[in-house]
């Protein structure tokens, strides 16, 4: 039984992979049920495939983009309930969460992990790469589905708050239940300590890198400690891969998110994908946060008129970006500063001025450097909170750092009518979807 029922699902798999990015060096399975390494290293390019950007439709909620009367039809039906938090009375042509493609992954990632010791052909370093690479991928659609739906770790009890359900088996007949949002991230954790002991591959070609390595546990490890408030976790990790890979970018010679820039540390995620970049602008506010003298100002964006604003570092698989060099800083910084290492002010100073000495000319850098030095504590964690919005924009990071932060109150207008999301509110977390809760009545509660 259990077999048929993974042959149907592979089956299926399959049929849904079967228009996916050539980026991703996709090569058909060959057989409905994988035995050789080669067949469970293309299966689990399928699971890569699958991955969701919904890192880039949460995006829309935040205040980086702006939607307006001049949009498309289409791209106003998909996106503007989500732009406007009108998650209770969403129009039913407004795009969904992808929840099913997350548990697709996870499907795929049990089943390579509990296939272990049946994968033929394989020399023990492949094999164990490739569970290793199975261990972070549940890691991470883990850590974005307690994200997407649920609230955020910094700002409930997590061990009382309900969560998502954790999928940790490749069994389909179990009905799931939600987990507490305490319970998901110390599953994430465990998962990457087995990721640590299997991955073997330190890094991949350019081509390859959507692939999970040695360096990418620490770095998501980073950010799970950051959004976790394990400030002391954060920094170590931060640091742990600033060791080993430190080389900024030369944004005149090539964007940070660029899946070939010397910061790629995984690049398999398109955030922006070309339908989410046409049919957004950047929104004034956010522009204005790029002051005279930031290099990236003309690098991210091309201004077109005093209100339209156009995005230069999405819309193309070029941008893949899951993890890098830029946010390690970021990391660093913000988890020093608020107590992850002794003499804190002085080290989140450091690890946020070397950020910055690569994304401002000389004149403006020398005013930054003059500026951030005479800063307070509670200035300088704000300059860090703008640093992360100006250097990781339009990477899916920023409605995330906005729920783990401050939650502030947002104003949002369209035709003269204002849309408020108030500071704390409860639409700071997306809901589950409708259609995962018709499939699931459990999810509901």
């Amino acid at each position: 039984m259990r077999k048929n029922t993974i042959s149907t699902i592979l089956l299926g798999l399959l049929v849904l992979m079967s228009s996916c990015d050539s980026f991703l060096d996709i090569k058909p399975v060959g057989k409905v049920i994988p035995t050789t390494a080669d067949e469970f290293r293309a299966l689990i390019a399928e699971a890569y495939a699958t991955v969701s950007d919904d890192r880039g439709l949460a995006s829309f909620r935040s205040d980086e983009m702006l939607m307006d009367g001049t949009m498309a039809a289409n791209d106003l039906n998909s996106y503007k309930d989500i732009w406007i938090w009108n998650d209770y009375a969403a129009s039913e042509n407004t795009a969904t969460f992808k929840w099913r493609q997350f548990y697709h992954v996870l499907f795929i990632a049990n089943y390579v992990i509990e296939s272990e010791s049946m994968i033929e052909n394989g020399t023990s370093e492949e094999i164990r790469q490739m569970v290793g690479e199975a261990y972070m991928l549940r890691a991470y659609m883990h850590f974005i589905l307690v994200n997407l739906h649920a609230p955020a770790y910094t700002k409930c009890d997590p061990a009382a708050t309900k969560a998502v359900p954790l999928k940790l088996d490749s069994d389909t007949e179990n009905t799931l239940s939600r987990n507490t949002v305490a319970e998901v991230y110390a599953s994430i954790l465990d998962d990457l300590e087995s990721a640590e002991d299997y991955l073997n591959v330190d890094s991949w070609e350019t081509g390859l890198n959507y692939r999970f390595t040695t360096l990418s546990v620490d770095a998501i490890r980073s950010r799970v400690c950051l959004y976790m408030g394990d400030w002391s976790g954060a920094y170590k990790a931060a640091q742990s891969v600033l060791a080993v890979k430190s080389e900024l970018a030369d944004v005149a010679k090539m964007l940070p998110s660029d899946y070939r820039s010397v910061e790629s540390i995984v690049s398999l995620e398109e955030v922006m994908s070309a339908q989410y970049a046409r049919a957004m602008k950047v929104a004034p506010a956010f522009f204005k946060m790029y002051g005279t003298g930031d290099l990236r100002k003309n690098k991210y964006y091309k201004q077109i008129t005093a209100s339209k604003v156009d995005l230069l570092k999405g819309g193309s698989n070029q941008y893949s970006c899951t993890v890098r060099v830029g946010e390690m800083y970021l990391n660093a910084a913000e988890a020093a500063l608020q107590g992850g290492t002794e003499n804190g002010l002085d080290e989140a100073r450091t690890q946020l001025l070397t950020l910055q000495q690569a994304r401002y000319n000389a004149s403006a850098y020398a005013a930054k450097m003059k500026s951030v030095n005479e800063m307070t504590s509670e200035d300088l964690l704000q300059e860090i909170y703008d640093e992360r919005a100006r250097e990781l924009a339009f990477e899916g990071h920023r409605w995330f750092d906005l729920r783990r932060t401050t939650q502030p109150r947002i104003v949002k207008t369209f035709k003269g009518e204002e849309y408020v999301l108030e500071e704390g509110d409860e639409r700071y977390t997306i809901r589950i979807p409708a259609e995962a809760i018709e499939a699931n009545p459990n999810l509901a509660n």
